[in-house]
């Protein structure tokens, strides 16, 4: 591969498998996973093309610099030693952010003065006074730098407001799911678009978005306005243009896509969120409770994020889990039910027994992400269990 580089994809933890995967079809070679995180390697195409078609990254940064620091003044040399205009110009708004795991670096908001300083200091100096200034809401350049013990990194990220703000949200329920969590969870349950697809409790549609988006091939960075590497100093305009252009992995397809909830202003926010995405012909959605509702005689895959009980006693908790689970095992046979399950104790309400387990986080609520098969009669099989 010409020009290979070495990237960092952040991600969920629970997704770093989707999203290895996931770089490995677009072309990314020496893909390794680590915690939170996917290590991959590939040329400026790679990098636009992880930004621009990856559901399950949140960033993807570029390493540009390591070294050993014993404290934030060593820290402010070392830096002053990378070229700065290399990546930035003096007219150009920035934005530090720092992650710090150090006894030698207690405080985290010095480390990122020092080395701001650093960035300022050297400008001035080969600018005649003239420098860049910070700028923590609408940077063009963000800079990452993380440190353990002594060794600094330095990255640059390339895709500037976190990938999970695809671009298509005109609106919001209560608490939204992740867009990047939610395009994890429909890759973890296997579906492919061939089967029919119903949340039951799709709040503002996050979950029937992404599995639209899925289900035809459509990239999740078409609805960005921008990346961040639209600002660097090598940015190839022509070859971001050929990408965002390229509808070859679009496809045909004409499978249901389904979504109800019983909140008349939850469905209004993802009617507009769904017309945002240009999806209004590929999803159906119904104002009707789950327990009221009769799912599609084909079987097919739910695929559902219901309360946790933030705005519910845990008696009323759970004595919805257990309606719920008296819905789908009397109603959805031949089904397979996918829950994110974030209240352990209204689980056990649930009364039915998990084909597959795997732990994801929402936030940062430690969720079951759960796999109910719903055969006749009693569940039989082999039961997995995958913890991340």
């Amino acid at each position: 591969m010409d020009s290979a580089q070495v990237y960092i994809a952040k991600t969920l933890q629970g997704l770093e498998p989707l999203l290895a995967e996931e770089l490995r079809a677009l072309g990314a070679e020496n893909v390794t996973e680590e915690c939170r995180m996917v290590r991959f390697e590939g040329d400026l195409r790679m990098l636009y093309m992880a930004n621009f078609h990856c559901r399950t990254a949140l960033r993807i940064l570029k390493p540009i610099a390591t070294f050993q620091a014993k404290d934030a003044d060593e820290l402010y040399e070392q830096a002053s030693a990378f070229d700065w205009s290399s990546l930035m110009n003096v007219t150009q708004h920035f934005a530090i952010d720092a992650v710090v795991n150090s006894e030698e670096f207690r405080d985290s908001r010095y480390a990122t003065y020092r080395l701001k300083d650093a960035i300022v200091d050297q400008f001035k100096a080969r600018c005649g006074g003239r420098r860049p200034f910070p700028d923590r809401e609408n940077p063009e350049v963000r800079i990452h730098l993380h440190i353990k013990g002594q060794e600094c990194d330095l990255l640059l990220d390339s895709s500037g407001e976190s990938l999970h703000k695809r671009g298509y949200r005109v609106a919001q329920d209560v608490a939204p799911l992740n867009e990047v969590l939610a395009a994890g969870m429909i890759l973890h349950s296997g579906w492919n678009g061939e089967v029919p697809f119903l949340d039951p409790m799709c709040g503002s549609g996050t979950l029937l978005i992404e599995a639209a988006l899925i289900a035809y091939g459509i990239a999740p960075g078409l609805f960005r306005k921008h990346f961040a590497f639209e600002y660097w100093a090598d940015f190839d305009a022509d070859l971001m243009a050929e990408i965002f252009n390229d509808d070859s992995r679009e496809r045909e397809n004409d499978v249901l896509i389904l979504g109800t909830d019983i909140s008349g202003k939850a469905l209004e926010t993802a009617e507009a969120n769904i017309r945002s995405a240009g999806l209004s012909k590929y999803i159906k959605i119904k104002k009707e409770s789950v327990f009221d509702y009769h799912p599609p005689m084909i079987p097919g895959i739910v695929v559902t994020n219901p309360p946790y009980g933030e705005r519910l006693k845990q008696f009323q908790l759970d004595r919805f889990y257990t309606q719920l689970g008296d819905v789908f095992k009397s109603r959805y046979e031949g089904w397979d039910v996918w829950v994110l399950a974030g209240n352990r104790t209204a689980m056990k309400s649930f009364g039915l027994h998990p084909s597959r387990t795997i732990t994801l986080f929402n936030g940062p609520i430690e969720c079951k992400f759960q796999r109910f098969s719903m055969y006749a009669g009693t569940l039989k099989g082999r039961v997995e269990t995958q913890e991340m």
